[in-house]
């Protein structure tokens, strides 16, 4: 199957029943194809859909095709138009946004919160960047690279913490009963969360983005602390939002945009996204 769910392009063709679109458009395209019959879609919670088609997912059998092509055939609804000012790159990120600002929502309200963010990867960052939007008072993010972290501080993070370097870096937030009020966990691995829970205060807000394995977790903690343990997942409205943030201004992605091969160099394009000394978000470029 082919990969691929960031997506933006060129509409070349439309039906003949659409009438919203038009060829030359430029557009960034929504991969969640949800069926809009089952009982999550009628309760709007799209992202939950039990017949989900979402562009580069092996969930579904058969499996959709993603968005590693030239030419993609796509709903109606799933091409939404962009504003001149904004660039195909920028474009592109719509996706991994959008499941941030769905992430940022399941935590409630950030305005004068007090954030941490683990994992400093592109979701990460990109949580950074929501979260700094959103109002935090302070947003903390933390990762075993320094190009990672820099690229977290572009994004709006007031500290960070190589925890290669600092094992206990946290330690200063965690004082009494810990200081940050949400924790946006990304990246997927148990030391982070582990290591993470001493500094969240009482009745704070973990909300789960990083996918790994099975993780062990102190139930005597959560349950004394009052932590909440929310997952998150994809998005359903928040991509036409993405679109909105990023055509105002209001989010600016380009600090994540480090490389753009031609496809013909995909190979090497996956080889420099694996070296993350240097590599936040690579693309790949059809010629049109």
């Amino acid at each position: 199957m082919a990969l691929g769910h960031e997506i933006a392009g060129t509409i070349d063709k439309v039906g003949s029943g659409v009438l919203h679109l038009v060829a030359g458009m430029r557009v960034a395209v929504n991969p969640a194809g949800p069926c809009n019959v089952c009982e999550y879609c009628h309760a709007g919670t799209h992202n939950q859909c039990l017949d989900m088609q979402f562009m580069g997912s092996a969930m579904r059998m058969p499996h959709t095709q993603g968005g590693f092509r030239q030419r993609v055939t796509v709903n109606a609804f799933q091409a939404i138009p962009i504003a001149d000012t904004m660039t195909m790159a920028e474009a592109a990120v719509a996706e991994p946004l959008a499941v941030c600002l769905h992430a940022a929502r399941r935590a409630g309200s950030l305005m004068g919160r007090r954030v941490l963010v683990t994992g400093a990867g592109p979701i990460g960052c990109l949580a950074v960047l929501v979260a700094r939007f959103s109002g935090a008072s302070e947003i903390v993010a933390t990762d075993i690279g320094e190009f990672a972290l820099k690229t977290a501080r572009a994004c709006g993070a007031t500290a960070t913490i190589n925890t290669t370097e600092e094992p206990d870096g946290l330690q200063p937030w965690c004082k009494g009963k810990g200081t940050f009020d949400v924790l946006f966990e990304a990246s997927g691995n148990p030391a982070a969360l582990l290591s993470a829970l001493p500094a969240l205060r009482a009745g704070g807000i973990i909300v789960q983005l990083g996918l790994g394995g099975d993780i062990t977790l102190p139930i005597n903690v959560l349950v004394a602390k009052e932590l909440q343990l929310r997952g998150t997942f994809r998005f359903d409205t928040e991509f036409q939002l993405a679109i909105d943030l990023m055509s105002q201004g209001l989010i600016d992605v380009k600090p994540l945009i480090t490389h753009s091969l031609p496809f013909e160099r995909a190979v090497q394009a996956f080889d420099i996204a694996s070296d993350r000394t240097s590599a936040m978000k690579v693309q790949l470029e059809f010629p049109g």
